[in-house]
């Protein structure tokens, strides 16, 4: 058990029975499915920055893990990449989104090529919504609380972040959220303090970690960092980013409230990543890295701060899982079984959503059982979901470079098999070598690099045609724009 405390045990239970009690608030209530998908399109500033914040750090124990390998590289691979990318999203995509007024990303792609583009992107925000490492990772966490087997853990993972927002949808997980943001961050804090009036400050550090846990790479080859600032391209696409944009109350709100997410995002790595940091200059011998953080809280904290600091944990986790939970649960809903019915009313929305959500639990639980690797969970989702959505989104909503629904149908084909063969040939004997990509390229870039082929002939043939009807360069520009 992770204490033999009941004050840290009561903490727990209070907030279980929070969320019981969010649950049990909507019992049978009846909501609109602007309500349910898109909360009213009400959402204010503090509520988008602590709802995007929450969902977006979820991985806390394989942060945990790699900071206490590698050190401030952690910081640079799981941080600096995914600022980038959301500070590009709140500049180039946020007001546009909320002006769209829709409710999911494949109905910006039905917008603009219509039903064939629509599902295969809704076949690709399933796959990279389904909140798998997270389910795991919480899995994980339960595991070393109550030292059960992995897999009845991760069963109940997945049980305990996703049947309070069964009912209320996305109003719930905004108002669950909030109260998650202030855990995590208070659990951390504390943590933080106490780690410090113990040890000292960097002086510490410096004296117990390797050099290289001072270094960008943290030791690592420059690419293995690298590839990362590839896969963060796929905060442009994430559809967390754009459910908030659309629930913005408007699209001040959606770029503002993206801009002051990537601030708390600063604070929390720092927080996270010195923590990890002390964990390894505190615990250099630790045989199970994933386990950092709960490890340096059995050590450290004294009652009721134990606690907190789980609660922070669990907290961190949940509000990813049903957040991403949620948007697979409306992928299914809408952009799958209302687009396939072909409806018109929306007053089915929001039951549809309610069987997705617990589709989405079913398929991150086995998943999370059949992978159990939090890192190559995140690697591979984003290297297959980057590839197929980037383009095809990024010109709709630019309204630059535009392709016929046939060639954005080949452009997101194409990059979801290549991506695909590339993880199946890591796993598979090859001539290249088991365990190995083919000639050592990442998927992400093999997938970005077939979008992009399929982008560039699409152009070509484009532009050709024109040239041959004798259609004027400025007309084909202006047709582009349009």
């Amino acid at each position: 058990m992770f204490s033999h405390s009941p004050l840290d045990w009561a903490l727990v239970l209070a907030y279980f029975g929070f969320l019981a009690t969010v649950w049990l608030r909507l019992l049978g209530r009846r909501l609109a499915a602007v309500d349910y998908l898109v909360a009213g399109r009400r959402v204010t500033l503090p509520a988008f920055v602590a709802t995007l914040v929450a969902t977006w750090y979820g991985g806390i124990l394989g942060v945990g893990e790699y900071s206490y390998r590698y050190g401030v590289s952690n910081w640079l691979v799981f941080g600096v990449p995914y600022y980038i990318g959301a500070l590009l999203f709140a500049w180039i995509f946020a007001r546009r989104a909320r002006e769209a007024a829709l409710y999911t990303l494949p109905d910006l792609l039905e917008r603009h090529y219509g039903r064939g583009p629509a599902l295969l992107g809704a076949l690709a925000v399933f796959v990279t919504s389904a909140p798998a490492a997270y389910v795991l990772m919480l899995g994980t966490l339960f595991s070393a609380m109550f030292h059960w087997p992995l897999i009845p853990c991760v069963v109940a993972a997945a049980l305990f972040s996703v049947f309070y927002i069964h009912n209320g949808g996305l109003r719930t997980v905004v108002f669950t959220d909030q109260v998650q943001f202030v855990l995590m961050y208070a659990g951390f804090i504390v943590m933080l303090a106490f780690l410090v009036g113990r040890h000292g400050g960097l002086p510490f550090l410096e004296r117990s970690l390797p050099a290289s846990h001072f270094t960008w790479t943290g030791g690592n080859p420059a690419g293995a960092v690298l590839v990362w600032y590839f896969i963060a391209l796929s905060t442009l696409v994430d559809p967390g980013f754009w459910q908030r944009a659309y629930a913005a109350r408007d699209p001040k709100v959606a770029r503002r409230g993206v801009l002051w997410s990537v601030a708390f995002w600063v604070l929390f790595d720092f927080l996270t990543t010195s923590t990890g940091m002390y964990a390894r200059a505190v615990l250099p011998q630790l045989r199970e890295p994933v386990f950092a953080f709960p490890e340096l809280a059995r050590v450290t904290l004294p009652p009721v701060a134990l606690g907190l600091f789980y609660l922070a944990m669990i907290a961190t986790v949940m509000s990813t899982i049903d957040s991403y939970g949620f948007i697979a649960a409306t992928t299914i809903g809408r952009d799958l079984i209302w687009r396939l019915r072909r409806e018109t009313g929306e007053e089915h929305l929001p039951h549809y959503s309610r069987i997705g959500l617990w589709v989405s639990a079913v398929f991150a639980t086995a998943l999370a059982i059949m992978k159990q690797s939090v890192i190559e969970l995140w690697h591979d989702l984003g290297s297959i979901t980057t590839p197929v959505l980037l383009v095809p989104v990024g010109t709709a909503l630019l309204r630059r470079g535009r392709l016929d629904p046939r060639w954005t149908l080949a452009g997101m084909i194409a990059p979801f098999v290549v991506t695909l063969a590339w993880i199946a040939a890591k796993g598979a004997s090859t001539p290249h070598g088991a365990g190995k990509y083919p000639w050592s390229i990442e998927p992400i870039y093999a997938g970005l690099a077939a979008s992009l082929a399929v982008y560039g002939a699409g152009w070509t043939t484009r532009l050709a045609r024109g040239a041959e009807a004798g259609t004027a360069s400025p007309r084909i520009e202006e047709e582009w724009k349009t």
